[in-house]
């Protein structure tokens, strides 16, 4: 029987109790040596090693249940769990067992004129509450990276990926017991109720100090809107991709493709290529027949339709539209100062590439640009904690405040001032 049933979906009840375990858990996490973080998430790794039936069975089940409601191809690959996939969690569990401890380092010392010694030194926020979609890798992560950063979890997925995210958690949690931590330290809601997401928005009575949301508009808007601590926005990844006139066309060629199909799911997939016009005779039909090649929908305005046969012709809609598909929106521009002013406009300030070799056009997109990630000459589908050497990510943070693009360790910490003196008074 659940915690959820057993106490009669009494959710305020439920998530209250989560919270108070929560706090507590996080004071003994929050002095935790290195080496027994270290050990829990080995510990956790082997875990996930040793139970890779158990988990791939529970995901098969949410997956059978997400195809009987006839959940689109994207959604499905998002949620589904391969032996591939699950090696990918085990090495992210590794690499960010691996990291340096973040917790008591110092960022930066001075001495004062009168002899006082100040240190700026790296703290747990505490108690994180992440609520997500659909993908059991997020659980993993998010579990991991604030376990590393001395932080507690309270961790609400996806309806459709609960029992995925169950059998990881119960992987985290023999981590943390193994290694003699409290195991209340990773917890997962366990009810689908959606008051369960209200509940923590109004932060458990004191014991959440930070949401993090993670998934499409609504998701994000309501806990905006609704949350009574502070957020890190993780907002829709509508991301661009500009050609240059300088850009090399297999640079062009291979960089979009990747950056559209290698998966086209995730928030880094490119949505809309930007294409100046003085490169369309030589780069727009190669490019747009390896995307076609590789099944892509190409919706494209008038001077797209004009120069490529069997484009449909783009809405204002689509330049809006984050597809999660294999759909791409294409817009022949009239100068480098268009693209950056059509990405201002539409952008979800997530990452944005630029294909060129004249070194002037990439400082100008990289200066002008004011979006989270800024690639050159390389697929957006990098933006992502991981390929940063962070080890895995919660999210790929859009707002200013606190944490911005990958939300790694270092980002699910705060500072506190330890300031040494030696009989010093104020006069």
């Amino acid at each position: 029987m659940s915690l959820a049933e057993a106490i009669g979906e009494d959710v305020p009840a439920i998530m209250l109790a989560m919270g108070r375990k929560a706090r507590a858990a996080a004071a003994k996490l929050a002095t935790a040596t290195a080496e027994r973080k270290h050990a829990a998430l080995i510990g956790a790794a082997e875990a996930v090693s040793r139970h890779r039936a158990d988990i791939l069975l529970a995901n098969q089940r949410d997956m059978e249940a997400a195809k009987s409601k006839g959940i689109s191809k994207a959604f499905l690959d998002r949620l589904q769990l391969t032996d591939a996939r699950l090696e990918d969690i085990v090495s992210a569990l590794r690499t960010i067992a691996e990291l340096r401890d973040p917790v008591g380092a110092i960022i930066a010392e001075w001495d004062r004129p009168n002899g006082l010694h100040i240190e700026r030194v790296r703290t747990p926020l505490g108690v994180i509450g992440v609520i997500y979609e659909s993908r059991p890798n997020v659980t993993a992560d998010a579990g991991a990276l604030c376990l590393k950063s001395g932080n507690a979890v309270i961790l609400r997925g996806g309806s459709d990926s609960v029992h995925s995210s169950q059998a990881l958690v119960s992987c985290l949690r023999e981590g943390l017991r193994s290694a003699g931590l409290p195991e209340d330290g990773v917890q997962l809601v366990p009810t689908t109720d959606r008051a369960a997401v209200g509940e923590m928005l109004r932060g458990l009575g004191g014991s959440i100090d930070v949401i993090v949301p993670r998934g499409g508009k609504t998701l994000v808007a309501r806990v905006q809107e609704e949350a009574r601590v502070p957020v890190f926005a993780h907002l829709e990844g509508l991301v661009h991709v500009y050609i240059d006139r300088s850009a090399d066309l297999d640079k062009a060629v291979k960089v979009t493709l990747n950056a559209k199909m290698r998966r086209t799911g995730i928030c880094g997939a490119a949505e809309t290529l930007l294409v100046h016009k003085d490169v369309v005779d030589t780069h727009l039909a190669p490019i747009l027949d390896s995307l076609r090649a590789k099944g892509c929908e190409v919706r494209g305005d008038a001077a797209v339709l004009r120069n490529s046969p069997g484009t449909v012709l783009a809405t204002e809609q689509d330049w809006r539209t984050e597809y999660e598909d294999a759909i791409i929106s294409v817009k022949i521009v009239d100068s480098l100062e268009e693209a950056i002013a059509h990405i201002e406009h539409y952008s979800s300030h997530h990452t944005e590439a630029i294909i060129a070799e004249d070194p002037v056009a990439v400082e100008k997109f990289f200066n002008e640009i004011d979006s989270a990630i800024l690639m050159h000459n390389a697929s957006t589908q990098f933006a992502d904690g991981g390929e940063f050497g962070f080890g895995g990510e919660i999210g790929i943070a859009t707002g200013k405040m606190h944490a911005r693009g990958p939300v790694g360790v270092e980002q699910l910490t705060s500072f506190k001032y330890r300031v040494r003196g030696d009989g010093q008074t104020r006069p």
